[in-house]
């Protein structure tokens, strides 16, 4: 059997039935330890105990940083919530209602089913949104490698992150449906 390298793919050539396999370079498809992994990039692969090190500390900050914006988009959830409520009440009294009567956020929701699209509120939580599925697939990705120190520190650091910012987004979700 020989064994040729294009363009980063190792190509067998010649194995017992005949035909061509190609496989990635040094990916291993099980759980190990061993340096050298592709991170994202074909570039990023952590060969030094230290690479390793520094990758596995980027990936539990990164991790923090993840559990950190879910726990923020969280909060503005229900603060983009409340403001969406008054601008609701706020359109059915100036619309509808005489100079003295006043309508209530519970009263603005009864009549509409959809808050209001609001720029300042839904563009920053489509963005906040896209970075969280971002960080996901990323994270997914690390996985895949198989490495057992990536898995690791994804998963230390999102322990660790929900154990600092998870607090900030329970029991809010009460308040948005009062």
């Amino acid at each position: 059997m020989r064994v040729r390298w294009i363009g980063g793919l190792m190509l067998r050539i010649g194995s017992m039935d005949g035909g061509m396999t190609m496989t990635m370079g040094n990916m291993l498809m099980y759980f190990h330890f061993t340096p050298g992994d592709n991170l994202w990039f074909l570039g990023w692969a952590p060969y030094s105990a230290g690479a390793m090190v520094g990758t596995c500390i980027g990936l539990f900050l990164l991790a923090l940083i993840e559990r950190w914006l879910a726990a923020m988009k969280a909060v503005m959830e229900v603060h983009w919530h409340t403001r969406a409520l008054i601008e609701m009440a706020n359109r059915v009294n100036t619309k509808s209602l005489p100079q003295h009567a006043q309508a209530t956020p519970k009263s603005a929701i009864r009549q509409h089913m959809a808050l209001p699209f609001i720029p300042a509120h839904d563009l920053p939580r489509g963005i906040i949104a896209a970075a969280l599925a971002l960080l996901g697939f990323l994270f997914m990705l690390a996985v895949m490698t198989f490495q057992v120190g990536f898995i690791l520190s994804i998963v230390v650091g999102l322990g660790v992150g929900e154990t600092l910012f998870g607090r900030y987004g329970r029991g809010m979700g009460q308040s948005m449906h009062c």
